[in-house]
């Protein structure tokens, strides 16, 4: 009885793998060598930056389907965007180089703890817990989770909130996805004003938790030329596009309209009180840079 069972088992399995090969070779598809050619060419970073599930992804996306571009690869330069296209056959445009830029300011602002958080070092996990330490429930909570999951060592922590390294972020999104409060944006590395505020409240809400934080008073979009400001998703933000493509013109008139100096200038500019933003004038400075101007000034 059991040699029968046992005889009977073998032969179902050899029945089995004999239809599994036969399958294999009806139903076997070629895969394109530009596929190979594609992954070599790529930085293997595998980051997901294209919007693919890593560069394999991306390369038999790219190879097979017309209407993916050839220069989706963040991660990468130039050059292997090139290469992608000519691997394809497809025209090579430029892409708008971006990078990460973290929307809060909480050391100007002086954003106090409410509590003092001892679970779970993670921005997932705070960011459930009452709201978070931070009394404002907006801002950078501070444990990293978008530093572990910055595959090129771009992020790093500094006074509980993250800084960018510019010159290793490649805009590959990662970080902005990790980040359970939508702090971390991605913006053209050419952008002229930034936002660093991400608070979705308003007036005395944000004046009573933050030194700096945007009222959301509405004077950046009254002034800005280009029409560039507005609100979305309950906070002020900026369409870089509609900005950059106004040009500069405008003299960053939303950065010296902003009465919070939430708005600021990539570059030093001149400012409406004779300072200049960037290194900003008196009126534009927040709370923790006239401290150090005021120490500095009593130690000479």
């Amino acid at each position: 009885m059991v040699i029968s069972s046992i005889l009977t088992l073998a032969s179902l399995g050899f029945v089995a793998a004999a239809v599994l090969a036969i399958a294999s070779k009806f139903f076997h598809v070629d895969e394109d060598p530009r596929v190979g050619a594609v992954i070599d060419a790529l930085p293997g970073a595998n980051c997901g930056g294209c919007g693919y599930a890593g560069c394999e992804g991306y390369a038999i996306a790219v190879v097979n389907v017309p209407s993916v571009a050839a220069n989706l690869c963040v991660a990468g330069s130039a050059e292997i965007s090139i290469a992608v296209g000519e691997l394809t056959g497809k025209v090579v445009t430029e892409a708008e180089p971006l990078i990460s830029f973290c929307r809060c300011d909480k050391v100007a602002g002086q954003v106090q703890k409410r509590y003092t958080y001892q679970g779970m070092p993670s921005c997932a996990a705070a960011a459930t817990l009452a709201q978070g330490a931070d009394v404002c429930p907006h801002s950078c909570l501070g444990f990293g989770d978008c530093v572990v999951t910055c595959p090129f060592e771009a992020l790093y922590i500094e006074n509980n909130i993250v800084k960018v390294r510019e010159n290793l972020c490649t805009g590959c999104d990662m970080c902005t996805h990790a980040c359970p409060r939508g702090t971390l944006k991605l913006i053209p590395r050419r952008a002229r004003v930034m936002i660093t505020c991400s608070t979705k409240d308003k007036m005395r809400a944000v004046m009573d938790v933050c030194k700096v934080g945007c009222i959301q008073c509405g004077k950046c979009i009254k002034t800005c030329p280009a029409g560039a400001i507005s609100t979305v998703g309950g906070r002020i933000d900026i369409d870089q596009m509609k900005c950059l493509a106004y040009g500069p013109d405008c003299a960053e008139a939303c950065v010296a309209a902003c009465p919070r100096f939430i708005l600021r200038s990539s570059t030093p500019k001149p400012c409406t009180c004779g300072g200049a933003h960037g290194e900003a004038c008196e009126t534009h400075k927040s709370e923790d840079e006239k401290a150090k101007t005021k120490n500095t000034e009593k130690s000479e």
